[in-house]
């Protein structure tokens, strides 16, 4: 598993599939065109629950969960951390090869890659605005702990929701939604995928709960706009002629990943 890279905020925004940047240079005005509007997504400030507040069982819960957590530091759900941390496209479509049974290859998935890149401003913009309405502080500020990534460009007050877990989660739904077959065993690596914040100490479990709700939500009704239907007949089309072609993912990775599913860190710290 590669480490993350460490990137400044609007650079890991932008390398998130599901991120409020303006569009690539190499972004066909076809596609910009139809880019979704801000509009088509739900408002998050009405949909999530506020944050725990100082002091109440929550916040004390979620104290808890974080210093239980750093004891995970240099084992191999940590460095699982580190990997899921890369939100990089073509990565972070990849980190769903086990939960599928083959490498999934974006550059092999012109649609699938175009769905992504039509969604993509209405997640993030939606996602942004909660993240500053609540303007929640991460748990590693103000202490020593170890976190398993940089601190350099995550934002030291944009705690709530999870950004990372919308975007994990987020791909999960798309891409169960595309493969049903495989639906469980992709949507159980999304539930990973979220637990990965917990581990690495850059969210608070509450942050991780609402990145579940934040992406199920705002996937709920961006799926099922009717613009996006033949994209979405296309993308499917492409991951299953990559399935009778594609590698299978590499046994070790998926050991890991099996192992973290079997663990989670919300039930077991």
């Amino acid at each position: 598993m590669r480490p993350a890279p460490r990137l400044p905020v609007a650079l890991l925004l932008c390398a998130t599939v599901l991120s409020a940047c303006t569009p690539a240079a190499n972004t066909t005005a076809t596609v910009q065109g139809s880019i979704l509007p801000d509009s088509a997504a739900p408002d998050e400030r009405l949909v999530l629950a506020p944050p725990p507040v100082p002091g109440s069982a929550a916040q004390l819960d979620d104290d808890r969960v974080f210093r239980a957590t750093r004891a995970l530091k240099d084992t191999p759900r940590w460095k699982l951390a580190q990997s899921d941390a890369d939100l990089d496209p073509a990565h972070l479509v990849r980190d769903f090869s086990c939960a599928s049974g083959f490498e999934i290859d974006l550059t092999k998935a012109p649609h699938l890659a175009r769905v992504l890149e039509r969604i993509r401003h209405a997640v993030g913009h939606r996602t942004s605005e909660v993240k500053k309405y609540w303007h929640r502080t991460r748990p590693f500020v103000g202490t020593n702990l170890p976190i398993c990534t940089s601190p350099e460009g995550l934002g030291l007050h944009s705690s709530y929701p999870s950004g990372h877990t919308t975007a994990g989660y987020g791909m999960a739904l798309l891409l169960a939604h595309l493969m049903p077959e495989h639906a469980s065993a992709i949507l159980q690596r999304g539930r990973v995928f979220g637990e990965s914040r917990i581990v690495c100490g850059a969210h608070w479990k509450s942050d991780v709960q609402a990145g579940y709700l934040n992406a199920s939500s705002l996937m709920d009704v961006l799926l099922a706009q009717p613009e996006l239907q033949d994209d979405l007949a296309a993308a499917r089309r492409e991951l299953l002629a990559m399935q009778g072609s594609a590698a299978a993912p590499e046994a070790g990775e998926c050991a890991v990943e099996q192992d973290a599913a079997m663990h989670s860190v919300l039930s077991e710290q």
